[in-house]
Parts: C-alpha cells; structure tokens; sequence
C-alpha cells in the first residue's frame, strides 16, 4: 500500500475515498463556499481544498466520474488531468458542462475520480529509423476497418 501525503488547505475539504474495496480511483468532493453553476457548453474550475504530495515516479489522474457524464453529460475536457509529482498547489478540478442545462455544483458533491498511478521518465535516443512492424503506420481504427475480427491481422488486410 503506498502512503500518499494529504493536506486540506481549506478546513471544509472532504478527504478523497474509495467508494468501494476494489474501487480504481478516489472520488473527490467539491471544496464550495457557495454554489457553482456551469452553463451548457462552458467550464469552471472547481476547488477541492486540497494539496497532494506524491512520491517520484507517480502521478495522479483526474477523471470523469462516469454518473455525472451518464446523467447530465458533466466531464472533465483534459481526461485524464495529470497532477505531477513536484505539484505542491491546490488540486483543481476542470468541469464542463456538454448538456443541454444548467448544472450546479455544490459543496461536498463528488466531482471526479482520482487514480495514483506509477510513471516512468524516459530518455529520448533519436535514431535515423525504426524497426518495421506488420502494422506501420496505420492507425485511428486501422485494425478494425473490415477486418475479421476472429481472424489473425495479416499484412495483406
């Protein structure tokens, strides 16, 4: 189990929680001193009262929760949003609202999920080719645009 630092720079901040035992990511609560409405098709930022210390080599992700997309199309534009390990500000959620009302965010509502995650930093060796694979260069639904999906790819589909 890895020991995450926390620190609520706003006494009303609502720890993270997992809302489940097997749960991937933390539910994360709006930090509100009043109500916030976001109009359709604009975003807000929403404080979370809180501040993160995450060891090198991890990161934090920021995602949707899947109940505020389903039921009133809320989302975060920068999924998944990626708090680094040297961050020491306030963790900031980015909502917009692709709905057709409305939307209020209030204190203490569950906004979005976080997941600790290991990252690696990696060098950069560049080369003047690469090595060739069956799939090269196709990609954005190459491998499924009239394929069998039950037969092996060839370098012929």
């Amino acid at each position: 189990m890895l020991n995450i630092k926390i620190l609520r720079i706003n006494r009303n901040a609502i720890l993270p929680r997992y809302a489940t035992l097997h749960a991937a990511g933390m539910d994360i609560a709006a930090c509100l001193e009043k109500p916030v409405e976001i109009a359709p098709f604009t975003t807000q930022l929403i404080p979370t009262g809180l501040v993160i210390e995450l060891p090198p080599g991890f990161e934090a992700q920021l995602r949707p929760r899947s109940g505020l997309a389903l039921k009133h199309m809320i989302s975060l534009p920068n999924t998944p949003a990626t708090i680094d390990a040297d961050y020491r500000g306030e963790i900031k959620i980015i909502l917009v609202n692709y709905g057709k009302k409305t939307f209020t965010v209030n204190h203490g509502d569950r906004i979005a999920q976080m997941v600790v995650a290991r990252c690696e930093q990696v060098t950069l060796d560049e080369v003047d080719a690469l090595s060739e694979t069956d799939r090269g260069d196709g990609g954005f639904g190459h491998t499924g645009v009239g394929a069998d999906k039950s037969a092996p790819v060839t370098s012929d589909e």
